[in-house]
């Protein structure tokens, strides 16, 4: 694998992450809207939005 596709596949990968954690914010406020927040879903939810905010996180402190 060249630098460049190794860029591009970490570029793709920082988008993917960050559609992902858009789409669980979502989910969870439908969720919050019908007062669901102690739902199972909810906290798995809730979970994955902590683990990706995280990895967006260190993904921005190297510039990607």
């Amino acid at each position: 694998m060249t630098d460049a596709e190794r860029l591009a596949a970490y570029d793709a990968f920082a988008g993917e992450v960050r559609a992902e954690l858009a789409d669980t914010a979502a989910r969870m406020d439908a969720l919050r809207a019908e007062n669901k927040v102690k739902t199972a879903t909810y906290r798995q939810l809730f979970a994955a939005r902590v683990t990706l905010k995280d990895i967006v996180r260190r993904l921005e402190e190297r510039g990607l």
